[in-house]
């Protein structure tokens, strides 16, 4: 295949240093990176969702940073279109996408051909759904989604409310996602994906250390901002970690010290899963980053394949 259809992925878990090595690439090789993190798609949370920094977007050009507010329902159909036409625009320029993130849906949508096309959401229907989960619990979704659409159930967490009732709406209306198994490549790019890895332990430890740097950094003034400015935490996208346990503090239900640590012990939870769905990628190159930062070496590494 061209070289001109060269897409490098840069993924893995939380916290292991993915933006600082897609940087790092992106300026050996003339690239501009593309966002692959659901929550670094929304303004207004640039802190608890370790954005680049200002520096950084103002060297390497930088895709799909807060370009939507945290109210709108950005679906995996709505990314997908956006990512592969920010994709094919890098391309027709010269340039070398490079993308970068570990939000797992939207990283297959790019990485295989996932059709959306023909399901349109029943506003009824969810708003019903929603309505018998309040009134039961999320894991009682979850069994009603096993029932009628194991497939689905099993790639969706059983405490993920939106995607267990997008996925309902989904099979009922006979549009329900296929498997990756039954989707094929997207053989349109030459895909080089790298899954970044680190010692468990370091990995879990950096955890903790970053969260600290959020904290130190202003997360819980830009929580009161968004509280300010009108969200709340039934807004989905401050249901994301960091955001969720922050409003819990705000508002008295805990002190500051509980939430820092729900929020540490719920990122190693999600780097934990992260690491096990990234198995399933048996066409990528693992390469394995120190608690030091070996970003500079991380990236020579990546230009040998």
């Amino acid at each position: 295949m061209s070289k001109n259809n060269t897409v490098y992925i840069i993924t893995g878990p939380t916290a292991v240093g993915k933006s600082k090595i897609a940087y790092s690439l992106a300026q050996k090789i003339n690239g501009e990176i593309v966002n692959c993190d659901s929550i670094q798609l929304y303004n207004h949370m640039d802190i608890g969702s370790a954005k680049p920094s200002e520096a950084e977007m103002s060297t390497v050009k930088h895709h799909l940073y807060s370009i939507v507010n945290p109210d709108y329902n950005m679906t995996v159909a709505t990314y997908q279109k956006l990512a592969l036409t920010v994709i094919d625009d890098i391309l027709s320029r010269d340039k070398t996408p490079i993308i970068c993130g570990g939000t797992g849906l939207y990283l297959n949508s790019i990485l295989y051909k996932m059709d959306f096309a023909g399901y349109q959401g029943n506003l009824e229907r969810r708003k019903e759904l929603e309505n018998m989960a309040a009134e039961n619990s999320n894991e009682y979704m979850h069994h009603y989604l096993t029932a009628i659409d194991p497939e689905s159930a099993s790639r969706i967490h059983p405490n993920n409310l939106r995607k267990i009732i997008r996925a309902i709406e989904a099979y009922e209306s006979g549009n329900s996602i296929k498997p990756l198994s039954e989707c094929p490549v997207n053989t349109k790019y030459d895909f080089k994906l790298f899954s970044i890895s680190m010692d468990r332990q370091d990995l879990y430890e950096r955890i903790n250390k970053r969260v600290l740097i959020l904290v130190k950094n202003g997360l819980e003034q830009e929580v009161r901002t968004l509280l300010k400015l009108g969200y709340t935490s039934e807004t989905p996208a401050l249901k994301a970690i960091g955001y969720k346990e922050m409003i819990e503090y705000i508002e008295g239900r805990s002190n500051l010290r509980e939430a820092v640590s729900e929020i540490m012990t719920n990122t190693r939870h999600y780097a934990k899963r992260q690491l096990t769905w990234l198995k399933r990628y048996d066409f990528s190159v693992n390469l394995e980053t120190h608690k030091n930062d070996n970003v500079d070496q991380i990236s020579n590494e990546i230009l040998k394949y």
